[in-house]
């Protein structure tokens, strides 16, 4: 068991002003794997109080020494790959084999991808008799979501650093530990002290309160699009900006001249990645009504065939939830299925054949439910559990109707006969996103969504972009 005893504030490890601690478990056994610290308001105030001292030599800093800190930070998480997948394995429950190349892969990709935009991007603009500067935000308040713990933290920490600000993080308390690696690589890549802060703890105390904070300039959450809608209305008191990026339930729709076998292992593959636990998974799966069947049989052969038990076993497809709680909210939505669809693959029901040490784990059946109607709550509530719905359409415009209707617009897939095709669908989706023909994910595209998915983007220069405010100096003609 790994205990961390301290916060990182100002360059420091230093007790909470509290004594309370916050148990993490392992989602493949439920077993005790580590306890961090029940940060505190004074916790909050202490490292918003460092952010603030360190961003004024911080944002006038060479961009030579941020692109230096970037490479090293990166190079950092490489070199603890091992450590921090198997870290994020027992967590999170993602299998070793993914967590070794998102959770880790992306982090250090992204950390890699803000060096090089910063190397060509101008922060300065003459435009007439202007001089337009690109300067820090400020202080940023970066609230990280348990399903991508490292990942996240790098698409806020990252860009953070490189346009000259200084950052608080409230990870996770379900997956708190890779905040604290972060810290320690960055320290020793030669972060100034008070550029990087890690407080934990509980949402409803360190998260309102960062979130609130008078010195915190601009707040970027990911998790569910009700802690978004919370934090933003905390944040708009102080007139603050945020970037939010929040829940999804994203269509995949096959056109009517797809390759079905092709465009239902795209939909799988997009839908069941860290055991379902994405916002963006493509969890609504749309098919012509005439091809159904054929859809229904593909599902059962990929999404039946997939291996559930430890994720620290490569050969496993499907680990477990992230908590017992998420486990216990996948069930009960399972439970509550209408009578009239149908359950191709697994269900509410335990999963069978797991060894005796992995039997109070967090596991759920990898799921399938066909003939559902876009009414039902399977079909419009976010599940982030590996399950799938299937839905029918008799023409693309329904397609694209269905698709539209939904509170959220993060994601989306369409697989067509040919490209063309499957842009000129994709061009009428209000989503952030979409898959084009099993297209794969761009950690250098922005990434974020319309409607209850959030406000903002991250990744790429967009995502850059963000974290910077414009100041115009009026020259002398």
């Amino acid at each position: 068991m790994e205990d961390r005893n301290e916060l990182y504030i100002g360059g420091k490890w230093v007790p909470s002003a509290g004594d309370a601690t916050i148990d993490v478990l392992e989602a493949a056994t439920g077993e005790l794997m580590a306890r961090v610290p029940a940060g505190t308001e004074s916790d909050v105030d202490d490292a918003v109080a460092a952010a603030r001292a360190a961003f004024g030599e911080w944002s006038q800093s060479a961009v030579a020494d941020r692109i230096t800190v970037l490479r090293r930070i990166a190079d950092g998480l490489l070199e603890r790959e091992t450590e921090l997948a198997e870290m994020m394995a027992r967590e999170v429950g993602t299998p070793i084999a993914r967590s070794r190349t998102v959770q880790v892969g992306l982090g250090v990709t992204i950390f890699r991808s803000m060096a090089d935009i910063l190397e060509t991007t101008p922060l300065e603009e003459r435009r007439g008799n202007s001089l337009i500067l690109k300067v820090g935000v400020g202080v940023v308040g970066a609230i990280t979501p348990w399903n991508y713990p490292l990942y996240q933290l790098a698409a806020k920490v990252a860009p953070a650093i490189a346009a000259g600000c200084t950052t608080v993080v409230k990870p996770s308390s379900v997956a708190p530990l890779a905040a604290f690696v972060v810290a320690e690589i960055a320290e020793e890549a030669g972060l100034p002290p008070g550029v990087l802060n890690i407080v934990t703890g509980a949402g409803g105390r360190v998260g309102e309160r960062l979130a609130g904070h008078p010195d915190v300039d601009l707040v970027s959450l990911t998790g569910s699009t009700s802690a978004g809608a919370r934090v933003g209305q905390v944040a708009a008191a102080g007139i603050k900006k945020v970037t939010l990026e929040l829940g999804g339930k994203s269509a995949f729709i096959v056109a009517p001249d797809a390759d079905v076998d092709a465009a239902v292992t795209a939909a799988v593959r997009g839908c069941y990645v860290n055991n379902g636990q994405t916002c963006a998974a493509t969890t609504r799966l749309l098919v012509p009504v005439g091809r159904l069947e054929q859809v229904e049989a593909k599902l059962v052969e990929l999404v039946g065939g997939q291996r559930v038990g430890d994720p620290l076993d490569e050969a496993i497809d499907i680990g477990p939830m992230a908590s017992r709680e998420q486990q216990q909210t996948v069930l009960d939505m399972l439970s509550e299925v209408p009578a009239d669809a149908v359950f191709l693959v697994g269900g509410p029901g335990e999963v069978s054949d797991l060894d005796e040490r992995l039997r109070s784990g967090f596991f759920v059946r990898p799921t399938v439910v066909s003939r559902v109607d876009n009414n039902s709550a399977i079909a419009r509530d976010e599940v982030f559990g590996p399950v799938l719905t299937v839905l029918t359409y008799d023409d693309i415009d329904e397609a694209i109707d269905i698709a539209n209707d939904s509170d959220y617009g993060l994601s989306g897939g369409v697989f067509a006969a040919d490209d063309d095709g499957a842009i000129a669908i994709a061009r009428r989706l209000r989503t952030g996103q979409v898959s084009i023909n099993g297209g794969r994910f761009n950690a250098m595209a922005p990434f974020g969504g319309m409607k209850k998915s959030g406000i903002g983007r991250e990744l790429g220069p967009d995502g850059l972009d963000e974290y910077f405010e414009k100041i115009s100096l009026q020259l002398p003609a």
